[in-house]
């Protein structure tokens, strides 16, 4: 099955320092300050998730979306995956591609992978914005060994191909994705899923992703709260995924956090509220940046 642009614009791709091909979207029409977009992770993500932004600041600021490795048109390895792995990537694609500092927009989990990114290469980071975080709530992660183990485990060849067939279907994904929805899905997002996630490779990536060792152990601890100086969003309201017990904490201690909830939503505001959503980026930025 061919996989169309996720974006309509410019994709191009480089050579990571990972030696894996990375493709990602591009918009330079505009000026200013750059932002960075980041899908989230799951069976079936890729730059399409972040659509909204992309189209709205598309001509008013340069913007970029990137695929990950193991999704989109990005390289799709069998092994290798890890929040560091991810997070280098981030970090260097803003090194070797936007070669300034940025805004990074991230959503879901790999809003963990942008705020340990922002740790290791702050001076390329100018803020950070979070859809739905993963990583604030009281829920504990299973050990590095038992993560392993499930791992392994997916890695059997029946046992991980079927269970990412049925995952990949799409019924599954208008499943998955009607739970971050209080509307009916798009049509065209369960196409572009569908595709994506029928790729030679495509189940390598979500299947360590559901053995949970893309996950960091105590988030908040190991990156959030180490984010002491950067203007920081986050934007939660409920989430059937994810839950924000700590998020309160977090931000009664540190004055460069904010959040918002923009309620309703389940976890894709920009899909359900876009105009709201961008007054929210538009209000943090001019206030936190100028």
């Amino acid at each position: 099955m061919t996989l169309p642009n996720a974006l309509a614009t410019t994709r191009s791709s480089y050579r990571a320092a990972s030696g894996e091909h990375v493709a990602y979207y591009q918009d330079d029409t505009g000026s200013g300050r750059p932002l960075v977009l980041i899908h989230s992770i799951n069976a079936a993500c890729s730059s399409f998730e972040v659509k909204p932004f992309f189209e709205h600041y598309r001509g008013k600021r340069p913007v970029y979306s990137l695929d990950l490795p193991g999704f989109g048109h990005s390289s799709r390895p069998k092994s290798g995956y890890s929040p560091a792995f991810y997070a280098e990537t981030i970090a260097d694609f803003l090194r070797q591609v936007v070669g300034q500092p940025a805004d990074l927009l991230a959503l879901s989990l790999s809003a963990e992978f942008a705020a340990r990114a922002a740790l290791n290469a702050p001076e390329q980071v100018a803020s950070l914005v979070m859809i739905s975080p993963t990583g604030f709530g009281r829920q504990s992660l299973p050990g590095t060994r038992t993560a392993r183990f499930i791992r392994a485990f997916l890695g059997l060849p029946l046992l991980g191909q079927g269970l990412f067939r049925l995952v990949s279907s799409r019924p599954s994904i208008r499943y998955f994705l009607g739970r971050s929805l209080t509307t009916d899905v798009p049509s065209d997002v369960i196409d572009y899923a569908y595709a994506t996630s029928h790729q030679p490779g495509a189940r390598h990536a979500p299947l360590t992703f559901l053995s949970t060792q893309l996950f960091t152990a105590n988030a908040v601890a190991a990156l959030y709260d180490r984010l002491t100086d950067l203007p920081v969003l986050a934007i939660a309201d409920r989430d059937p995924y994810v839950t924000f017990e700590h998020l309160p904490e977090l931000l009664a201690r540190r004055p460069n956090w904010r959040s918002v909830s923009l309620a309703p939503n389940l976890g894709l505001p920009h899909w359900e509220r876009p105009e709201e959503t961008m007054k929210a980026l538009d209000d943090f930025w001019s206030t936190a940046l100028g």
